[in-house]
């Protein structure tokens, strides 16, 4: 009859493990949230977009977010166009956001492609750019 092999225990130390230390990452460029975003808005409603709209605003997102800020508001691209938005020359006067005035220091805007897709608005908080309303049809400007 053959013996048993017993299996000795690893053990394990609390704590860090030895030659694995924690690197603080800190993401490169623009990020995007949709933490304000309003579908429900009608006027800037995106259901009837078709595919084309759809991976036009991921390339565009994508862009982007190889970029810092400043190199985007400093950005003279005629296919992105971001500038603030200046409310008086629009077809509203501000997103509608519940404490609007204290989280919004200025609202932007910047287009999807050069001619077609429209516009997407929102505002910037250090490097995160915070979707309001996508804007297929141009409606924000709709006087221009």
């Amino acid at each position: 009859m053959s013996k048993k092999k017993r299996i000795r225990k690893t053990e394990i130390t609390k704590g860090r493990l030895p030659g694995i230390q924690a690197v603080a990452v800190k993401p490169q460029g623009l990020s995007f949230s949709f933490k304000y975003f309003q579908q429900q808005n009608k006027r800037f409603s995106v259901c009837d977009r078709d595919i084309a709209y759809w991976l036009t605003l991921l390339a565009r997102f994508k862009g982007l977010s190889g970029m810092t800020v400043q190199e985007l508001l400093r950005s003279r691209s005629k296919a992105i166009r971001c500038h603030p938005i200046t409310w008086q020359d629009t077809s509203q006067r501000c997103f509608g956001l519940p404490n609007e005035e204290q989280l919004v220091d200025t609202p932007y805007q910047f287009s999807l492609s050069a001619n077609a897709h429209g516009r997407v608005h929102g505002f910037f908080i250090n490097d995160v750019f915070y979707v309001v309303w996508l804007d297929p049809e141009h409606r924000l400007y709709e006087g221009k």
